[in-house]
């Protein structure tokens, strides 16, 4: 078998592997996400350049999704559009996402067209084979009589991954005269993050392809990244000022919402706890939390106690949610004549878009203003920018306008939704076979390194290599 990739190997965005059952006369192959490219990595294509699926799509027998960020499966639509009519796999949860998210990318990138967004919608609810959690499934197989020999089946399981509602990491195993297992990561969670379980690893691994986003670096832990958040709130609200935390809304927002429930609770005598606005400012993300609240069977331990005392966490009194552009541009110029603090959660996560960039361009050059970052910025994006330019007195270019950065920068970097250096060591240890190949893919260059390192001190045996297009 090989393993070709199409993007996650030039930084964190754009996954989408391929893996070909046998090296010679392949007929069947399988892909693994089809996303959409982001920030630097997109510098120097045309915007079809960037979309277009310049692989060969004839022998690939089905798409396996590992979950629903637009890096993962962005390029979806485009890979239909090529003549893909293959069954698309995903967990229950992701089943019950995916179209959620693609009719958010056919309306900001493709069309407005209503009609034409449902008929792809139709077409993309056709092609989705919803699969349960640790279960076996075998694949769809095309292979010559001569090759039988080498794979005569393929089957699949989705392992949870912890990283947002419904991800898993993949399980392959190639069966012929001898069996032969690949792992694909996906997006692994770091441990111990609210409302998900944490991974844990598979008791095999032949041939493991894994992400590297934190490869070299590790998250503060959740107690102190919680102190550490309720902390800087209360120092940036101090003035009455507002503060912006940019996130994906899927995984990054539910989390935020999920801790600053658990810090009003705590902290029922704490006036400025018990009167600050939490205000998630997006249509999207209020759907998203709709479906973490329909998948609570999946929720972690912790959040189910929390349920069970009568809390509810996505949905308590001091949040609101925004749906309208007019509800939206109020919000901006009631935060502009405020006299109370107030938290704006908002797309998106990198900003490179979405309604976040309203706000930033209306409060970056305030000074009692504050942004938050609390997940990973790729190079290349305005989020990147401002978080390496405004703590300097810098600026940040949005829609081509110039916008001195005045507004307090800060970073959490516990609240990533990505496991850290040590969260991705520990997945390959605790495997009782552990790989022989490990292919390292989805991070910057000193990421990948780092981590390879590691896995070569970890595996001297082990065959440590850095994907490559």
């Amino acid at each position: 078998m090989q393993i070709l990739h199409h993007g996650a190997v030039n930084g964190v965005t754009g996954s989408c592997h391929q893996l070909d059952v046998n090296e010679l006369g392949v007929m069947s192959s399988y892909l693994v996400d089809c996303g959409l490219f982001q920030g630097a990595e997109t510098a120097g294509k045309a915007s079809a350049q960037q979309l277009q699926i310049d692989f060969d799509i004839s022998t690939i027998q089905a798409l396996v999704v590992t979950h629903c960020h637009i890096d993962h499966v962005g390029r979806i639509p485009y890979l239909i559009a090529a003549g893909f009519d293959k069954p698309i796999y995903a967990t229950e949860a992701t089943a019950a996402l995916l179209p959620l998210v693609i009719e958010d990318a056919l309306k900001i990138g493709v069309t407005r067209d209503k009609a034409l967004i449902a008929a792809f919608l139709a077409k993309l609810a056709s092609l989705i084979v919803p699969v349960k959690y640790h279960q076996w499934i075998a694949l769809p197989l095309n292979l010559t009589v001569e090759h039988k020999q080498d794979v005569s089946a393929v089957k699949l399981k989705f392992k949870p991954a912890g990283h947002i509602l419904g991800s898993a990491y993949i399980e392959f195993d190639l069966i012929g005269k001898a069996k032969h297992r690949v792992v694909f990561s996906g997006d692994l969670g770091a441990t111990y993050a609210p409302l998900l379980a944490s991974p844990r690893s598979p008791y095999r691994a032949d041939t493991l392809v894994i992400e590297s986003t934190y490869g070299d670096k590790n998250h503060q832990g959740r107690k102190h990244r919680s102190k550490l958040l309720k902390q800087l709130i209360e120092k940036c609200v101090a003035d009455k000022g507002v503060v912006l935390i940019p996130a994906f809304s899927i995984g990054r927002t539910q989390e935020l919402l999920y801790e600053f429930e658990q810090i009003i609770a705590k902290n029922q005598h704490n006036a400025i706890w018990q009167q600050i606005d939490i205000i998630v400012d997006s249509p999207m993300a209020a759907k998203f939390t709709q479906k973490y609240l329909e998948f609570q069977v999946l929720w972690d331990s912790e959040a189910k106690r929390v349920v069970n005392k009568g809390r509810h966490p996505l949905d308590f009194e001091q949040l609101f949610t925004i749906d309208s552009h007019q509800d939206h541009l109020a919000v901006i110029n009631y935060l502009s004549s405020r006299n109370k603090p107030a938290i704006v959660i908002a797309a998106s996560g990198m900003c490179s878009g979405g309604r976040m960039m309203n706000y930033l361009k209306r409060f970056l050059t305030e000074p009692t203003a504050d942004v938050l970052f609390v997940g990973y910025q790729a190079n290349g994006t305005p989020g990147r920018d401002i978080q390496t330019y405004g703590p300097k007195g810098g600026y940040v270019v949005l829609d081509d306008e110039r916008i001195d950065i005045k507004a307090g920068i800060h970073t959490i970097s516990g609240y990533s939704a990505h496991a850290d250096q040590t969260n991705l060591v520990n997945f390959v240890k605790r495997m009782h076979h552990q790989p022989k190949h490990i292919r390292i893919v989805h991070g910057d260059d000193d990421a990948k390194l780092a981590l390879a390192d590691k896995y070569r001190q970890l595996l001297p045996d082990c065959d440590v290599v850095i994907g490559k297009d």
